[in-house]
Parts: structure tokens; sequence; C-alpha cells
């Protein structure tokens, strides 16, 4: 088997069960006594070490082996949670990301862990419960003597408990021995492949050999499993039995009775086990809704079946949209020579293109859209390391994660977000005495929104900490070399605000991990900037910080309005546009210099195109009539003028490099079905 053709699989596979790990483990921080989270740990970490080990990264199997061993004590009720634990188990995972990303760099993997390792080690040698004791496993060799001697695998009492749980509430409890054909080469894939068809529709609750020699290959050509299912006794056979090289699966529907015989044999075998069933039954009790539950809900979150999704390279769906935007190109221009033109025929095949190109492009553009989730999915565990090491307290809320952004946003966004977010945590949120002092409750909340407003997406990140201190601000401002005492008098509050921009900046006392070296917030900037984007700051002293990042819905194609300022056309996203109309002179308000209309009974501002844009041939000024667009940015209002409506049209987003970057009006080009440039206007940079 060619490894290297799996690694793409294995990679991505891999984030996926760590993403999973480190927000289980967050969930169980806040939930230690909620086993049904442990199982789902489990679960991941089990997957994981098997696909590590499949691929030959020992390193990554053997540290995954460790934790999986902890857990395990865990989840059978025999360790409880401790904050030790959980650092440690945190501890092991950054070990095992640093390993992935060394994989995808194209290193081996390997990493010294040693000190993680004796830690795990210590927990699972350690008398964390008064359980651990009397309700210590049977060991593999002991279940293996028991099983040759009874001619059957034998179960402890947690997992007979289980079990039997099971058979009450109506799931499917199956004993299922499997044979592997004689002339197989790797026969730990193999088995691999029917524990990963046995989790993704259950659970498996024991193996004969043990999990571990199974994927050591420590066993001949058959094993055995006790597993509660979803699947039908026929169906799950016919699964098993279509992996390559089974030579025979035996599917056994298990009863009441049968289990019955089955604990009664390993009570008589295993003494150790009877004598912790007084100390079990409560632990039973206390998991009892857990397991069931977590069977129940097994077609949930199962993998979806082979075939119903791929992944592709993110190169391919970039060649994609750029084809499909020259197919839109010339089909504007295809339009417009029928309407010329004017033949049935013709009109009735262009009008078909345009339906089925439409339906085309609403597939491509949904192809590259990704949920903000992939992104703040990150940040939990961040800012609870960040908070402890601090000795801070912080909730962080998390809004909006289902908001779509276009995949090459998403992948640009993250680190940007970081910076704020540190920022939040080390700069914002007080100390617990600071917050007390300051009569606020002693836990800090860090609010992180995501949502959609005309053609972007706004993503807020706000503390209700100490808030930005405008004396300090230009004072170091100053002392930088960042303004002048003569400009720093003629600031306003929002320009003292972003000045926390400016390269080398930094208002921190002391350098430390976290922050105080100047490096931050001025590429927080750069990138959004670079991405189209932009970054505002809104803050109130002794009240707290907000930092709202505007970023484009999408980097391709967009429905928008075409418009003429006398010879010159432009496009405004429709996104953006709440209602077009006519003013006439005698409606424009005056208002403190300002002109402003009245819009469904609320007083709007009214903003001169022509003049933003410095328009050669067009001034509404002298106009008794003129046509307006309203649009929108977020809760507020504006009225654009313009000269002409030419009409909706779906255009390609082009960027304009280095060109007309003093313009913050401007957000591209797009060329139109006359082979003509309009530049496309940001309404958001209208609206202040």
């Amino acid at each position: 088997m060619d490894m290297n053709a799996y690694l793409s699989m294995f990679i991505d596979e891999s984030n996926d069960h760590l993403q999973s790990l480190n927000e289980n483990l967050l969930r169980l921080e806040s939930e230690p006594e909620e086993l049904s989270i442990v199982q789902n740990i489990f679960r991941s970490a089990h997957t994981l070490k098997g696909m590590s080990a499949t691929m030959g990264f020992e390193d990554l199997a053997a540290l995954t082996h460790e934790m999986e061993n902890v857990l395990d004590l865990v989840r059978n009720s025999k360790l409880k949670m401790d904050s030790f634990i959980f650092d440690t188990l945190f501890k092991g995972l950054d070990a095992l990301e640093a390993m992935v990303q060394d994989i995808v760099g194209g290193g081996t993997g390997k990493a010294d862990v040693t000190s993680i390792v004796a830690s795990l080690q210590i927990i699972l040698k350690s008398d964390y419960s008064a359980n651990n004791a009397s309700a210590a496993p049977t060991t593999a060799a002991d279940s293996s003597n028991v099983s040759s001697a009874s001619g059957a695998m034998l179960l402890d009492e947690f997992q007979s408990s289980i079990l039997l749980q099971s058979i009450e509430t109506g799931l499917n409890v199956y004993h299922v021995q499997i044979t592997i054909r004689d002339n197989c080469m790797l026969k730990a894939v193999r088995a691999y492949m029917v524990f990963d068809l046995l989790e993704r529709n259950g659970e498996v609750i024991k193996s004969d050999p043990s999990v571990q020699d199974i994927e050591q290959e420590k066993f001949d050509f058959t094993f055995t499993v006790f597993t509660i299912s979803t699947l039908a006794q026929e169906d799950l056979q016919t699964q098993l039995l279509n992996i390559s090289e089974i030579e025979s699966a035996d599917v056994t529907l298990l009863d009441a009775e049968s289990l019955a015989v089955l604990s009664q044999s390993s009570a008589a075998a295993a003494i150790e086990v009877v004598e912790a069933a007084p100390t079990a039954a409560p632990i039973v009790v206390k998991t009892e809704a857990a397991p069931n539950e977590r069977v129940a809900k097994a077609p949930a979150p199962a993998s979806p079946p082979g075939g119903r999704t791929i992944r592709v390279d993110i190169e391919r769906l970039d060649t994609l949209m750029n084809l499909f935007s020259e197919l839109l190109i010339d089909r504007v221009r295809l339009e417009q020579l029928a309407s010329e033109i004017k033949r049935n025929d013709l009109t009735e095949t262009v009008e078909h293109m345009t339906r089925v190109s439409s339906d085309l492009q609403s597939i491509v553009l949904k192809l590259r859209m990704v949920p903000v989730d992939s992104v703040f999915n990150r940040f939990p565990r961040m800012i609870r390391d960040l908070a402890k090491s601090l000795d801070k307290k912080i909730d962080l809320v998390i809004t909006g994660a289902e908001t779509e952004l276009d995949r090459t946003v998403i992948d640009e966004i993250g680190d940007p977000l970081v910076h704020l977010l540190r920022n939040s945590v080390d700069h914002g949120i007080e100390t617990v005495d600071e917050r007390i002092a300051a009569g606020k409750s002693e836990t800090g909340t860090i609010y992180l929104r995501a949502y959609h407003s005309g053609n972007h997406v706004f993503i807020e990140v706000e503390e209700d900490g100490r808030g930005i201190h405008h004396e300090r601000v230009l004072k170091t401002a100053i002392k930088n070399g960042v303004v002048t005492e003569e400009q720093a008098k003629l600031l306003s509050a929002d320009e003292i605000n972003m000045l926390i921009f400016a390269a080398g900046f930094s208002t921190a006392d002391k350098i430390s991990d976290i922050s105080g070296r100047g490096v931050g917030l001025d590429v927080v900037r750069s990138k959004i900037t670079s991405l189209g984007g932009n970054v505002t700051i809104d803050s109130v002293f002794g009240r707290g910080t907000k930092f709202s990042v505007q970023l484009p819905l999408t980097l391709s194609i967009i429905s928008a309005m075409l418009i003429k300022l006398g010879s010159e056309k432009y496009a405004i996203p429709l996104s953006s546009i709440v209602e077009t109309g006519i003013i006439r002179k005698e409606q424009i308000l005056h208002v403190h210099g300002n002109k402003m209309i009245e819009f469904r009974n609320v007083i709007i501002p009214l903003v001169s195109l022509s003049k933003v844009l410095e328009s050669p041939d067009f001034n509404e000024d002298v106009e008794d009539e003129t046509e307006i667009v309203v649009v929108r940015k977020g809760e507020k209002w504006a009225a654009i003028t313009v000269d002409e409506f030419i009409g909706q049209s779906e255009i390609v987003l082009k960027t304009l490099g280095k060109y007309l970057t003093n313009i913050e009006t401007i957000s591209g080009a797009t060329i139109l079905g006359d082979g003509y440039v309009a530049l496309i206007i940001d309404p958001n940079a209208l609206i202040k």
C-alpha cells in the first residue's frame, strides 16, 4: 500500500479530530460530570491513534495511546477529572498538533514528549479516586486466560451494565466474530476498518484481543467484539463482509438472558470484579443516561457514507471560479448583442443560457463559502489558556458562527482575529481584583460576533474591560513619534483610538509572551486592508472596547445595479441597496451644513457621489430632480445621488491592485458586456 497516497486524507482527518478533542475537552472542563462528553473524546483519541499507527507515525500514536489510557479510566468512572489532568491532556493536544504540523511540512512527526508521557503515567499510577484499587480492570492477559477457559469473551460489571441498559432501551447489542483472510498483508488496517465501521454506527464496548494488541498486529486472523449498534443484524453483517479481505463476519444478536450468562461466567472467573461490584453499582446509576443517549444519537454525528462528500483542493476551485468569471463576461456580451440583433431564436437561446449559468454561478459560489465557525472554533481554547496564564477569569461568547465567507477570506482572517482577541485578553480585561474594585463582576466577557450586512460580513470583538485611556495613548504616540504634540491636540476621540494601529505602537508596561513588543495591531490593519476590508474601534474608558472588522462577502461575483454619472459608469452591489427613487431639489434639507432627506419618516444623510468621485461632467446641484439610491450599513442608511440607472447585472469583481488606493469609495472594477470598465462603489465607505 502506498501510504503517501493517503497522507493528505490523514492530515485533514487528524486536524478534524484534534479540533473535536479541543472543543470537547473545553466542554468537559465546564461539565466535568458529563461522561457522555468523555465518550466522544475517547472515540476521537482512539480513531486518531489508529490512523497514526496505520500511517507509521509511531510517536503520535504512542502519545495518543497514553492519553487514551487516562480517558478510559475517566469514562469508566474510575478516575475523576481535576485541573492537573485537564492541563496535562491539553499539553498532550498541543504536542499532537505540533506533530501533525511537522508532518504537513514534510517532517516525520517525531517529538520529545517524555515530560507529557511522564505526567500521564503519574495520573495512571496515582490514587485519584477511592475506587481505583477496588475497581481496577482486569488485564489483557487475565481476560485472555479467562476467555480460553470458558470459551467466551468475558465482561466486567461496568461493561455488562452498559450492554444491559442498551438492550432494555431497545438498542441492538451484538457479539461479532471477524476472520481476516490468511493471505492479508496488513491485517491491522483491515481490523481498523472494522472498528471504524462499528464506531460510526454505534459503540464498541470490548474486544478480544484488546484494541492495542490488534493495532500492533498481536493477533492471529480472528478477533471478537461486543458492540452496540444502530444497524440491523443483516445490514451490519453485510457491511462488514463488504470490507476488503474479510473472510467471515459472524454477527450474533444478544438478549438479556445470554448477556447474564456471560456476566456470571465473568464473575466466577474474575474474583476481583465481584469484589468491586458494590462500588460499581452507583457508578452505573450515575452514567445511566450517558451510554444510551450516546448510542441513540450516533447516526447524527456519524461521518457521511462513502461517496457523499469529497475534499477538493482550493486551487481547483480558484481555477473553476476564474473560468466561470470569463464565461459570465461573455454571457453579458451575448445578452447585449441579442438585444441589438433582435432575433427570436437567438434571444431564446441566450435566455436559456442565462438561466443555466445563473444556477451554475450559485453552485460555484456556494462551493467556496465556508462558515466562520471553522476559524472561531480555535479561539475558546486560546482564551482559556491566556486567561489562565494571566490569572484572569474570562468568558468567550460566540454568536453568528454559521455566517459564511469566501474560502479565500477565511484562510486569511484567522491571524488578525488572534491578535485582536489576545489584545482584548491582555489589555482589555482587568484582573479579578481590578474588576471587583471597579464594581464589575470578577469574570470578564469577550463577545465574538459575525453577521452579514449588505455585500459584507462584519466580525466584532468586544469586551467589557478597562477601555482605551486616551491620555495614555496620546502620551505614548507622541513619545514614539507617531504624532506631534500640535497634531495630538486636533485629534478626535475616534482618531485617538485608531492610533493604536500605528506600527510599533504598544502601551504595555513590560514585554511578555503575549504583548509589549509593538507587533500586532498594525499587522491586523494591513492584513484586513489587503483583503479589501476595514477595521474600526469604538471604546468607552472604564466600560470596554469594540473592534469591528468589515470584510467582503466574496472576492468574485456579485449582483449589482449599474448607474451613470455623466459619461462614466459605476456599479453598486445590489445587496447594499434598500430602494431607488427620485427627489426634488426642495425636498433636500440642510442640517448643520449637511444635506439630509426624509426617508420613511427618518432623516438620513444625502451623499453626492459626483463630488466624492469628482465626476467631470455631472453635477446634481443644477438638476431640478435627482435620482437616488438608498443604501444601508447595518442599521445606518444613506441616500446617494446618481445621474441615471442602467439596470441590474451580474458582475465579476476584479481587484485594482495598487491603483486608486487613495479612494476608499472604490472596492474594485468589472468588465461590462460592451467591453468598457466600470468601477464598483463600496456603499459602506460612504456611511460613517
